[in-house]
């Protein structure tokens, strides 16, 4: 039988146990705030299903491309927060003035024919600086593209979802061991 803890031992352990729940606890609410609000996020995720359109894959919705801009946008894309949250209005103003809707709630075609008038810089006077929307839009594909065929580990692809596609090995965890599967 173990030797009783004594008082002084019993208040250490204690202590140091608050502390350490404490510090973890602290470290849980340090999540930084998302970049995107819920509005931008979803505009984001139609812009992800037009750069990525859904089959019999998953999209970029699906795949969680909005979750790794965003990630990304509170990282090491930090310097494009402020071209996404002035092309987002953009767009949004750009898709109200010629379709009548914001441009997450127009059918899939009429969105798609929005973002080729944007690539092709065919945009409505007094809304984008000339060159302005076509180079939103291929830095947005371009993210889009990463998010998708990156690793999971930054918030994109979902469940490997690209990989899959390419028939590309998995990891696939067990315990705390990666196993190529």
């Amino acid at each position: 039988m173990q030797d009783p803890l004594s008082r002084r031992q019993f208040i250490l352990v204690s202590a140091l146990s608050a502390a350490a729940s404490a510090f973890w606890s602290a470290c849980a609410r340090f999540q930084p705030a998302p970049a995107f609000t819920p509005e931008e996020r979803r505009l984001v995720e139609a812009l992800a299903d037009q750069v990525i359109p859904p089959d019999d894959v998953p999209g970029g919705k699906d795949a969680g491309v909005a979750e790794f801009i965003d990630r990304q946008l509170r990282g090491p894309y930090r310097r494009h927060r402020q071209a996404y949250r002035s092309g987002l209005v953009k767009i949004d103003e750009t898709s109200r003035r010629t379709a009548g809707a914001p441009f997450a709630e127009l059918a899939f075609d009429r969105q798609t024919a929005l973002l080729q008038a944007l690539e092709a810089d065919r945009v409505p006077e007094g809304i984008w600086a000339p060159g302005e929307a076509r180079e939103f839009f291929r830095l947005v594909a371009d993210h889009c593209l990463q998010g998708y065929y990156g690793s999971p580990r930054h918030g994109g692809n979902r469940n490997f979802a690209s990989w899959k596609m390419l028939g590309l090995d998995t990891p696939q965890v067990l315990g705390r061991v990666v196993v190529k599967g």
